[in-house]
């Protein structure tokens, strides 16, 4: 059993590199796709040829999912791919010769010759397994995209033990979708999505794949979050499940009771590269979407409103007039953008999209995306405490496819913990930053300090307190004695790091 952990490194980097970015997990662990792995076969059984409509009596807990399982199982399948890694086949020789040229061989063997552990023939190749499961008679099958990312083939295995050749219509990886298409004599078994929303913590699920390879493989468990957002996209709302899922499970369908399709099967979390517990499936409201997009264009178009937001902390609510943290705090407008058409600015606090309140930073990517291109849509800000009603026309998301010689002034009395100076030509050279570029300078940051707490850090240049710009040590001095003297419990700040914009709130140190 050994050999079927081997990792794919067309799929498996994929796999790791899909949730290893950041977050509170993967200090502890690595965040593993559930997902794609190297040299395994795989041999499900038996199909039938409509859609799968399993009875809710079928998966009752205390008779087992027995029934459901039979009914379910011919619509999920095997997938394997085969990935040519690009290698030389033949030394690399120094200099080209014209095309026909009686010379070029000679000088190939000779290079040859000198170097004869150099890699000759056919190019290797790298193999990845995933799981998959049919939603149409016509063949259309849904899976992960990192699961056949890269791939130069791509092979669905049926439960019957069929192997038909698959192409891609699709992928999206933003949410790591993707959509196959296989050619069949006849019409083959599907399942159907249902409805993730209505599912409740607690309630049971089934999760059918290929783990390791192992196809036909059926595990069960209860739904046990739903919401989680695991850093590996704009659109995370992950189902958390603690039915035992494994890599290669990646991109197969996770079933509610009455057999319908309420998750796509994507991520583990694990110390060990095993299952502990801890799996994450793709909600089948925003898989049943971006699959029928892929299906009807071959990709998928989103909303676009061009800003950059964050979250609000209590502090950063208090200062933009807000009595709790909810909204979506705007700390950039790209020029040229619907939201600077719609007059946008910096500073404002996103409540309200279409008619859809906005509580927290993390809804907001996903309801612009859903908007219309071309649709003009309002747009509820709190700008300078005032509400305010914007008028936005949405636009296409894009593709994929945005201190030297500084005298430093006296750190804030110990309000804040930090040392400033004046952003001189040669501080905009050491940051990389244009010519034209305006701010202040933070040159030092007290250990221990406010600043220091909230993630200040030498370098980082301020742009703005509150919403009013500065370029001048005093204007920062000015504006933090003034926030002081009001009684205010933190200033606000614009600061710019390595060419992103954020907004933080440093609480006032206390005497």
């Amino acid at each position: 059993m050994s050999k079927h952990t081997d990792h794919s490194s067309q799929s498996g980097s994929r796999a790791h590199a899909l949730l290893s970015r950041g977050g509170p997990l993967a200090g502890a662990a690595f965040l593993g796709a559930a997902l794609a792995l190297g040299l395994a076969t795989a041999a499900p059984p038996v199909i039938g040829s409509t859609e799968v409509t399993p009875s809710p009596a079928a998966a009752s807990p205390l008779g087992g999912f027995a029934d459901l399982v039979e009914q379910v199982q011919p619509a999920v399948v095997n997938i394997s791919t085969r990935t040519r890694v690009a290698t030389a086949s033949s030394p690399s020789m120094p200099f080209e010769f014209p095309e026909g040229s009686p010379f070029a061989e000679r000088f190939r063997e000779f290079f040859e010759r000198q170097m004869p552990g150099a890699p000759r023939g056919d190019a290797p190749q790298a193999r990845g397994v995933g799981s998959g499961f049919i939603v149409d008679a016509e063949g259309h099958i849904v899976t992960n995209h990192h699961v056949i990312k890269g791939a130069d083939e791509i092979t669905v295995t049926l439960s019957d033990g069929t192997e038909l050749e698959a192409k891609v219509v699709g992928h999206d990886e933003k949410t790591d979708l993707a959509l196959l298409e296989v050619e069949h004599d006849g019409p083959l078994p599907y399942v159907s999505f249902g409805s993730s929303e209505k599912a409740r913590v607690g309630d049971w699920v089934v999760a059918v794949g290929s783990p390791f390879g192992l196809g036909g493989t059926v595990t069960a468990g209860i739904l046990s979050a739903r919401g989680r957002d695991i850093r590996s996209g704009p659109f995370d709302e992950f189902l958390q499940v603690d039915a035992p899922i494994n890599r290669g499970n990646s991109g197969g369908p996770l079933f509610d009771q009455s057999g319908q399709v309420i998750g796509v099967n994507t991520a583990i979390f694990s110390p060990s590269g095993g299952s502990v517990g801890i799996g994450f499936a793709i909600p089948a409201e925003l898989a049943r979407d971006v699959v029928a997009s892929l299906k009807a264009d071959g990709r998928v178009e989103r909303g676009w409103m061009g800003v950059t937001i964050q979250a609000l902390t209590p502090e950063l609510a208090e200062s933009f007039g807000l009595e709790e943290p909810r909204g979506a705090l705007v700390s950039g407008v790209l020029d040229g953008s619907p939201a600077a058409a719609a007059g946008v600015a910096v500073g404002d606090v996103i409540l309200g999209f279409d008619g859809e309140a906005i509580e927290t930073m993390r809804e907001l990517p996903r309801v612009v995306a859903r908007a219309r291109r071309g649709e003009t849509v309002d747009v509820e800000v709190l700008r300078a405490g005032e509400p305010r009603t914007l008028r936005l026309e949405v636009g296409r998301m894009p593709g994929d496819d945005q201190v030297a010689a500084a005298e430093p002034a006296e750190p804030e009395d110990s309000r804040l913990g930090i040392t400033l100076a004046e952003l001189d030509d040669g501080a905009r050279e050491r940051l990389g930053l244009g010519p034209d570029a305006q701010g202040v300078l933070i040159t030092g940051v007290s250990s221990g300090s406010a600043a220091a707490r909230t993630g200040l850090r030498p370098g980082d240049v301020i742009l703005r307190i509150g919403r009013e710009p500065v370029k001048h040590v005093g204007e920062v001095t000015d504006a933090v004695r003034d926030a002081a003297e009001d009684e205010r419990g933190s200033v606000v700040m614009l600061v710019r790091r390595n060419g992103n914009e954020r907004f933080v709130a440093v609480p006032f140190e206390r005497g």
